[in-house]
């Protein structure tokens, strides 16, 4: 066995039993263990991590640990581009797209309202998750830390709060979403593209109020369902205006 120190910086100490946080402390190490093996031990999956020291220097996940090392891991950045100095992060996509977990229906009709294309099933396993991750090379969002673990996923979110605007408002400001914002161009309901459609063509399906109150409407292939700038869009769009605002 070897000792190494570790230290764990802002957010990724929620992660942590409670008596290591904002603290460095020593652990028992076998002396095969590499930087992800004992990040991902103490708790921290490895999706949360953007830059890892030892000893000072930038250190990759693989890195092997040796007696005395002192490992010090820190967060994804908000204000300033590190990746030139770390090696185990590929950077997110310019094109960001999502799958949710079972937990996160709410957040996922709400990216899909901003234009973000984001898978969602109440029924999607882990092991599913993990594989339409790696192929679609999506972002896995996700409340349970063991899944952002799997090897497979590159890319993930651990999200923290519960309530699915305050969530929205948490992926925005991580990712910097604000700026390839689309709204209102995807099916809340099946992640498809929406299209303009003539009021003449759905005017048998619309209750008789909205047919003498609006003009515009848009429709989706997949679901057959009809939109039109209600009350429900107007909330909506107050929820997205706040959440650009101030991400």
């Amino acid at each position: 066995m070897i000792i190494a120190a570790f230290r764990f910086y802002a957010e990724l100490n929620d992660f942590l039993a409670p008596e290591r946080r904002g603290r460095e402390f020593s652990l028992p190490c076998a002396r095969a263990a590499t930087a992800k093996h004992m990040i991902e031990a103490l708790g921290v999956p490895h999706t949360e991590v953007e830059l890892v020291l030892v000893n000072g220097k930038p250190a990759g996940f693989d890195h092997l640990l040796e007696n005395n090392d002192r490992v010090a891991v820190y967060p994804h950045f908000r204000r300033l581009d590190v990746r030139p100095l770390s090696p185990i992060s590929p950077s997110f996509a310019d094109h960001f797209r999502f799958v949710a977990d079972a937990h996160l229906g709410g957040l996922a009709r709400l990216l899909r309202m901003a234009g973000f294309d984001t898978l969602y099933d109440n029924y999607f396993q882990d092991g599913e998750i993990e594989e339409i991750a790696g192929l679609g090379k999506r972002i896995v969002l996700t409340r349970d830390r063991e899944l952002l673990k799997r090897r497979a996923v590159v890319h993930g979110c651990y999200v923290r709060e519960t309530r699915p605007a305050h969530q929205l408002h948490e992926i925005f400001t991580r990712l910097n979403l604000a700026p390839q914002v689309k709204p209102f161009t995807l099916c809340l309901g099946c992640n498809a593209p929406l299209r303009p459609i003539p009021k003449a063509e759905v005017l048998t399906r619309l209750p008789p109020s909205v047919r003498e109150r609006f003009e515009r409407f848009c429709t989706c292939d997949i679901c057959q369902g009809v939109f039109w700038e209600g009350s429900h869009w107007r909330r909506m769009r107050e929820l997205l205006d706040y959440v650009i605002s101030s991400s």
